[in-house]
């Protein structure tokens, strides 16, 4: 009903509070692509997101500001960063401009009409997610979808074609202040994935049961005539899948996965493996990629890929040409024989099969793990064990300030010296540094041939750069 009234008439104006995050910015090139106008406001910008905006035309606004809504525009998208007492927020109210959350606005805008793929679970989904659109983009089913991050194989976090289906990576987390559910409830799936579930986003879900219960309800929304693919492997998920009413195909490693990767090799460039559909040898798969944790990605793809009909060939030929998403285990540069990559893990099963999958690819390499507790779960103590358990593989590991520890209660704040304290337990080297210390730890004890690793869902404080700029 929103978009039929905005199309009326002459062009309208959409209006996006707080633009700059992956998902804000995407829906933002995507309405502008279906010929609205759109800007935005946010603060603290800086790339990728403030380089991609302005590569799409859409003017940002730098700092919240009343004026910005005048004239008032007819429609405001609120990014679920935005609480009250926002500035802007407060004058949309007072003023009664039409408002509307980011996945309501997916929703009516894009999603609609299109057989909905979403891919959901505590881990993977942005690389299963644009594994699938690479898979569908190959078998020339011009599909739309969008990512929480930019996959190599596209250069963005979306793509708006005129195939029937929209793939999406479905998070669980709230859709808006005013809207405190998980998002994934908004896409109205008709093909769904749950790759693993465990605790995370601490500051808006109180235990691992609430978690279940949003999950549960994503499966009831799955209609009879679609398809649940669950990870065989994870408990929780079997838990969640068995009340579905739709059909269920599992995958894994476990020997009754009805998608099941074995015969798994890692190797300098990536990795290969078996897979079997229903114990018959379907293919041997290539992936430019380390880690099981991949090998279950692509199978939950596979799963998908093969339900939709396309065929095996297309498959193979995709994922053996998949390049990955950007901060996933990626190569940003190197300096005097000494690799350094970026990684956006931030919870300590991430970050465990992240280092387990390079150890294995590199088994002779020194491995520095650089560690920023910034996430609204890191920065509690919620996983302090299993933080200094999740570095077993690596040989160094520096441990940044909380970022924002003020946004964790004091009684349950994340801390990064019992981090140290732990590792040493287990026979690690673990220091507390901030990034300009690091790289002057780094600089006086790095060998050449030594990888360094960097862990953080945001910037880092620019440690790539300060590394690069320092080790020279």
């Amino acid at each position: 009903m929103i978009e039929m009234n905005l199309q009326r008439d002459t062009k309208k104006r959409i209006y996006f509070l707080a633009i700059c995050g992956t998902a804000m910015a995407s829906l933002a090139a995507m309405m502008k692509a279906k010929d609205y106008e759109v800007y935005g406001v946010d603060e603290g910008i800086y790339p990728p997101m403030s380089d991609f905006l302005a590569e799409q035309k859409i003017p940002v606004f730098d700092g919240f500001d009343p004026g910005h809504l005048v004239p008032a525009p007819d429609l405001v998208v609120v990014g679920n960063v935005i609480s009250r007492g926002n500035v802007e927020l407060e004058e949309i109210l007072d003023r009664h401009i039409p408002y509307i959350s980011l996945p309501d606005a997916l929703r009516d805008f894009i999603i609609r009409g299109k057989r909905s793929i979403v891919v959901t679970g505590t881990h993977g989904k942005t690389t299963t997610t644009s594994m699938l659109a690479w898979i569908f983009d190959c078998a020339e089913r011009h599909p739309s979808f969008m990512v929480g991050g930019i996959p190599k194989n596209f250069g963005r976090g979306f793509q708006l074609d005129n195939g029937d289906d929209f793939i999406i990576e479905g998070d669980e987390y709230d859709s808006a202040y005013f809207d405190k559910v998980a998002k994934f409830l908004r896409y109205i799936p008709d093909i769904g994935i749950i790759n693993a579930i465990e605790f995370d986003h601490a500051d808006i879900y109180d235990s691992l049961d609430d978690i279940k219960l949003a999950f549960r309800r994503f499966v009831n929304l799955i209609p009879r005539s679609g398809l649940l693919v669950a990870c065989k492997d994870d408990a929780n998920t079997m838990e969640i899948a068995e009340k579905a009413f739709c059909p269920v195909a599992t995958f894994g490693l476990a020997a009754d996965a009805d998608w099941r990767g074995a015969m798994i090799e890692s190797a300098a460039q990536g990795i290969q493996f078996n897979v079997y559909k229903n114990h018959d040898l379907w293919g041997q798969i290539s992936l430019l990629m380390p880690g099981e944790h991949n090998v279950r990605n692509a199978l939950a793809a596979i799963a998908v890929a093969d339900f939709a009909g396309i065929p095996k060939a297309t498959i193979l030929h995709a994922l053996a040409t998949y390049q990955g998403v950007k901060r996933r285990l990626e190569l940003v540069g190197s300096v005097n024989g000494l690799d350094i990559y970026d990684d956006f893990g931030h919870h300590p099963t991430a970050i465990r099969e992240t280092l387990a999958a390079f150890r294995a690819q590199h088994p002779n390499r020194r491995i520095w793990a650089l560690y920023e507790p910034r996430s609204a779960t890191s920065r509690r103590n919620i996983f302090q064990k299993q933080f200094a358990e999740s570095f077993d593989d690596a040989d160094f590991i520096l441990v940044a300030p909380v970022h924002r520890p003020d946004k964790a209660p004091p009684d349950q704040l994340f801390s990064v010296q019992q981090l140290a304290e732990d590792l040493e337990k287990r026979g690690k080297s673990g220091n507390c540094l901030t990034v300009e210390d690091m790289v002057k730890f780094i600089k006086e004890r790095a060998q050449k041939d030594d990888v360094i690793i960097t862990f953080s869902n945001g910037p880092f404080d620019g440690i790539h750069e300060h590394l690069l700029n320092g080790l020279r």
